[in-house]
């Protein structure tokens, strides 16, 4: 008999604007397409989502900029990792990466999110969930060019940072050289 595993990764983690996302995910039913988000299209990750929604017993929690900045993002993490605990029963909880953020009960491993469906499940809930709230934002805040980038620090989104300043949802604890 099979553990019952709750695959857990984030996505937003790099970014200079946008929130944090964290998804975990125990599959109910087998579903077949699952890999890294990072590794498929947007349009397959889109596809996928509502698949998994469907297939799982699922936990998504966002830390906004505001939530990153007075918090930190290891704090941020940690307490995602608590909220996916708490909010999904399984035996095994695995997270993508190597830390904890001092969570007991968690699980790691390196490039989960491309071994485990259950990781790659939570990868895409994560990506999709984080990628639509910034594609939101890119709507109110035209200038930056959100919805190519995603909040990641290219060279266009830091040329606009220094031609428009920051906005609401830029996080101010990340320090840019440059500006």
């Amino acid at each position: 008999m099979s553990r019952v595993l709750c695959g857990i990764d984030e996505a937003g983690r790099g970014p200079l604007a946008g929130d944090l996302v964290m998804a975990g995910v125990v599959l109910v039913n087998p579903i077949e397409g699952l890999m890294d988000s990072k590794k498929i299209s947007e349009k397959k990750r889109e596809a996928l989502y509502p698949l998994i929604i469907e297939n799982s017993k699922y936990h998504i929690v966002s830390f906004s900029p505001k939530e990153i900045d007075e918090l930190g993002l290891s704090a941020c993490l940690s307490k995602g990792l608590e909220s996916i605990l708490k909010n999904l029963e399984a035996e095994v909880y695995l997270f993508d990466g190597n830390q904890t953020f001092g969570v007991l009960g968690i699980n790691t491993m390196v490039k989960a999110d491309a071994k485990v469906a259950e990781v790659s499940a939570a990868s895409i809930l994560a990506k999709v969930t984080h990628d639509r709230a910034i594609i939101k934002d890119a709507k109110r805040y035209p200038e930056y060019g959100f919805e190519k980038h995603k909040g990641y620090g290219t060279k266009s989104h830091i040329k606009a940072i220094k031609e428009f300043g920051y906005c609401d949802i830029h996080r101010r604890s990340f320090k840019i050289k440059i500006v």
